[in-house]
C-alpha cells in the first residue's frame, strides 16, 4: 500500500479508506490514489478565494490525467496507474467536468443536482468499479450519488462554515429559503423538510442501483452505499462520529460480497 496516500485518504475521507480495506491488496493502492485525487478536486474550491482559482486548481488536474508529468504525491501515483491501465483517464475527465460544475457555489434545480451527483460522486463509483472488474460499472453509478447526498446533508452546516450551499435552490426556494440564508444558519426554518426531501432523493438513488451479490473482488466499490443507507435511514441525526455499527455494517458486507 501507498503509505503517504492511505494516510491522506485516512484523515481526510475516513468512510472511503474503510471502504477500501475490503479491495484486493494488489488493487487498493491504486483505489487509495483514485479517491486522494478525488479529495484533491474537492480542495480546490474549498482552499481557492475565488471561483476561477479553482478552475485553474481543476484545470491543472486535467493536465496530469492527460499525461503531462508533474510532481506530487497525488499525481505521481496517480499517473502511474493510469499507465498501468488500472484507471480509466476518461472516468477521471469526467470526474473533474463533475466538479467544475459547484464552483460557483450554486446548483439552480433539483434536476441539475442530481445530474451533479451522479457524475461526481457517482463516476467516482464507476471508476472504482472498473478498476476493481465490476461487470457493469456504469450501473453502479447511483450508488455514488446515493452516497454524496447522504453526505451533503451530513455537511452542511461545514460547507456553511465555508460560505457554501450545494442544495438546489429551487427545492430551498420551495420551503422559503435561500442559499445565503441556509450559509447563515444552517438550522433555518424549513431545512427540515428540506432535509426530508434530500433523504428522498438519497433513497431513490439507491433504489435505482442494482442488486449486489457474489461481489466480494469488487464490493469496496460499493461499499459507501452502506454507510449511505443508513445514514439517510436515521436523519436528522447523521451528523455524528462514526460508531462501531457503522463499521460492522461495513465489515459484513464486504466480507458477504453483498449490499
Amino acid at each position: 500500500m501507498n503509505d503517504p496516500i492511505a494516510a491522506l485518504v485516512r484523515q481526510h475521507d475516513p468512510d472511503r479508506f474503510l471502504t477500501a480495506l475490503f479491495a484486493p491488496p494488489e488493487k487498493r493502492s491504486a483505489l487509495l490514489t483514485l479517491y486522494a485525487f478525488n479529495h484533491e478536486l474537492a480542495r480546490a474550491r474549498e482552499v481557492a478565494s475565488e471561483p476561477t482559482l479553482a478552475l485553474i486548481r481543476l484545470q491543472w488536474w486535467r493536465e496530469v490525467v492527460e499525461g503531462e508529468a508533474k510532481r506530487h504525491e497525488v499525481a505521481t501515483p496517480l499517473i502511474e496507474a493510469i499507465r498501468n491501465g488500472m484507471l480509466d483517464p476518461d472516468d477521471l475527465l469526467a470526474i473533474i467536468d463533475a466538479r467544475e460544475t459547484e464552483v460557483d457555489d450554486r446548483i439552480e434545480t433539483r434536476e441539475a443536482w442530481r445530474t451533479w451527483l451522479l457524475a461526481g460522486a457517482g463516476g467516482l463509483v464507476v471508476a472504482a468499479g472498473r478498476l476493481l472488474g465490476a461487470a457493469e460499472p456504469e450501473a453502479l453509478r447511483p450508488f455514488g450519488a446515493a452516497f454524496a447526498a447522504s453526505g451533503l446533508l451530513r455537511g452542511v452546516p461545514v460547507l456553511a462554515a465555508q460560505g457554501r450551499c450545494l442544495l438546489p435552490a429551487d427545492l430551498l426556494a420551495e420551503h422559503g429559503l435561500v442559499p445565503e440564508a441556509v450559509i447563515s444558519d444552517p438550522n433555518a426554518a424549513g431545512m427540515l423538510d428540506v432535509g426530508h426531501a434530500l433523504v428522498r432523493e438519497g433513497e431513490r438513488f439507491l433504489a435505482a442501483g442494482p442488486p449486489v451479490t457474489g461481489a466480494r473482488a469488487w464490493i469496496a466499490a460499493v461499499l459507501p452505499a452502506v454507510l449511505a443507507r443508513r445514514d439517510l435511514a436515521r436523519w436528522p441525526r447523521i451528523d455524528r462520529p462514526r460508531r462501531f455499527g457503522d463499521r460492522w455494517a461495513v465489515t459484513y458486507h464486504g466480507l458477504t460480497g453483498r449490499i
